[in-house]
């Protein structure tokens, strides 16, 4: 049997269409094209099999194998519309509003029942913003949770007449209900106040009281947000904690941190060996590694195992963002917005890259549920100006391209979903595929070079260094260190180096010891006070030089050595004042 043909969802500003997606890119022959200009949101059930989208007079939802329409709403207000996991549910929100009197508004957020021979409104809630609008669903639909005035009230099977539990913790701001099936997890994030750090807690439903309920908890300070993102098999979650003010000043987008918390109630700060933001966090479908962007530009990009360990590090490059193929197969480096679009495609079995085409301009990335192609797409509001999207193959090849026509805009392409095991992985090739579009970009504009520098060939100046990923790098003949190995080593340096500084601070012995070693003898001044100060100095300087040697032979020095160092020139004028008063 043939595989399904993915079908592609694009909406703008000349309406909404349905698009067959490889190898035909036409548009779909049974759904009749909405012309609104005013279609506010679209969205594919979970599983594919519907469609649902607001022209701003209905909602409209279709049979996506034939484009049936199955319901229609009269709600043209919607904004934002969401489907339950198993298609039992509609959840539509629109913009709270209340009386011009000041009395209390109308509620917004609905629940429709989709299952039944009609639709019908089951509950209906007041929610006043929109960020965290939509209830949250475990896959099997069991359990339904929504956070409401610091508690996360939770419903089981879609009975939202009667709260089955509630799970209070002071301040809650935030939650992510595990994936796959029971016993369902959750995630809580609580804000720190008032000198008490952040935190975030895992719980398995419905044991939430009690000094022991929590499965694992992970406490750290510098977090005004957090996002929370759990692995495939609920295992575990990646919490990417972020300030909008880095203090220190080294960064414009404030700063992040990345904590690795896992249900059996292990955790560690995911240690990352380049300093600047996180700027994408991504699991793999297999559950046992994740990669990481980041740094300051060019950015680093690794991918760690389960005990935050680095498996493969990519080396830098312009980039922002990281796509697994649903399959996990593949692994995309992307650097898109104010990049210039350029992709890396990755083997993740081998390490081995595939391709590396550039999608100019690109806002949005995602990929299609074969694990074979990838849509790129310039997107309004993020850029007004030269809309339309790109289909390709993953060994570079441009397969597809729709460009939007003049004062038009587009404003979201979407796959259809489908559920797990629909498209197995196929063996990577990396040939490219034959294709009948030029992928040849335009030349990007050259750097700016400073006229001392452009009579002179590129490879003498660089503006940064550039890491080549592990796989091209020379190969070492020493045997790589083992965390405890080198955690051990660091732990026989730093003893060394406080013995050194005790034998510094040990007094003299004798004067003939002194020229011996070819140090000064003492000024006699005649003042005991000044002579006891003057040999002080002097040791204290000693002990400063050869620390000073111990840092230029490459060993890292602790934060109080360093500290001794900055503190010479201070050292130096004192001694000198003491001097010049004999």
């Amino acid at each position: 049997m043939a595989p399904p043909m993915p079908l592609l969802s694009v909406r703008g500003s000349d309406g909404i269409q349905l698009v067959l997606g490889p190898p035909k890119f036409t548009d779909s022959e049974t759904f009749q094209r909405d012309p609104s200009k005013n279609c506010k949101v679209s969205r594919f059930t979970k599983d594919g099999k519907l469609f649902g989208w607001c022209n701003g007079e209905v909602i409209n939802i279709v049979n996506c194998s034939d484009s049936k329409l199955l319901h229609t709403l009269d709600l043209p207000k919607v904004v934002s519309l969401e489907f339950s996991p198993k298609n039992t549910i509609l959840a539509t929100w629109q913009t709270y509003t209340t009386g011009k009197d000041g009395t209390a508004g109308t509620p917004n957020l609905q629940l429709y029942d989709l299952k039944s021979g009609k639709i019908s409104n089951v509950k209906s809630f007041i929610q006043k913003k929109m960020e965290n609008w939509s209830p949250h669903w475990s896959d099997d639909e069991n359990i339904c949770a929504r956070n409401v005035n610091n508690e996360v009230h939770f419903f089981e099977n879609n009975n939202f007449d009667t709260i089955a539990n509630k799970l209070h913790l002071q301040k809650v701001s935030d939650f992510e209900l595990s994936p796959g099936e029971r016993p369902c997890k959750v995630a809580v994030y609580v804000p720190g106040s008032k000198g008490a750090p952040s935190f975030v807690r895992l719980y398995q439903y419905p044991n939430f009281s009690g000094p022991n309920s929590a499965l694992a908890n992970k406490s750290f300070f510098k977090a005004d947000r957090v996002a929370m993102l759990w692995n495939s098999k609920a295992t575990a979650v990646l919490v990417t904690a972020s300030t909008d003010v880095d203090k220190t000043g080294a960064s414009y987008y404030g700063e992040q941190t990345l904590h690795y918390i896992a249900v059996n109630g292990e955790s560690a700060v995911v240690q990352l060996p380049k300093n600047g933001p996180i700027y994408d966090v991504t699991w793999n479908k297999n559950a046992t590694e994740f990669c990481v962007v980041y740094g300051f530009m060019p950015a680093k990009a690794t991918v760690f195992n389960l005990k935050c360990d680095p498996i493969f590090d990519f080396g830098t490059g312009p980039r922002n963002a990281a796509f697994y193929s649903p399959q996990g197969h593949i692994l995309v480096l992307a650097g898109f917005g104010n990049l210039r679009g350029q992709m890396e495609v990755w083997d993740v079995k081998k390490y081995k890259l595939i391709s590396k085409p550039t999608a100019s301009d690109a806002t949005f990335f995602s990929w299609c549920p074969n694990g074979e192609h990838i849509i790129t797409a310039t997107c309004s509001p993020r850029l007004r100006v030269g809309n339309g999207y790109k289909i390709w193959h993953y060994t570079g090849t441009l397969l597809h391209k729709y460009d939007v026509p003049a004062n038009s805009e587009l404003w979201q392409v979407s796959w259809q979903p489908f559920p797990d095991g629909v498209f197995p992985a196929k063996a990577i090739v990396y040939q490219a595929v034959p294709g009948d579009l030029p992928t040849q970009e335009s030349k990007p504009a050259e750097a700016y070079r400073p006229p001392a520098l452009r009579n002179k060939p590129v490879s003498s100046y660089k503006l940064h260094e550039d890491e080549p990923p592990q796989s091209m790098m020379p190969q070492s003949t020493e045997k790589p260190v083992s965390k405890t190995a080198l955690k051990n080593q660091k732990k026989r340096e730093a003893k060394k180096a406080a013995k050194q500084e005790s034998k510094m601070d040990e007094p003299a012995e004798s004067d003939s010891t002194n020229v011996q070693n070819n140090t000064p003898v003492a000024v006699n001044t005649g003042d005991p006070e000044t002579d006891k100060k003057i040999k002080n100095l002097k040791k204290k300087l000693k002990a400063i030089e050869q620390l000073k040697e111990l840092q230029s032979s490459g060993k890292t020095l602790e934060k109080n050595q360093i500290e001794k160092i900055q503190k010479e020139d201070v050292l130096l004028k004192e001694l000198e004042d003491l001097e010049i008063g004999v």
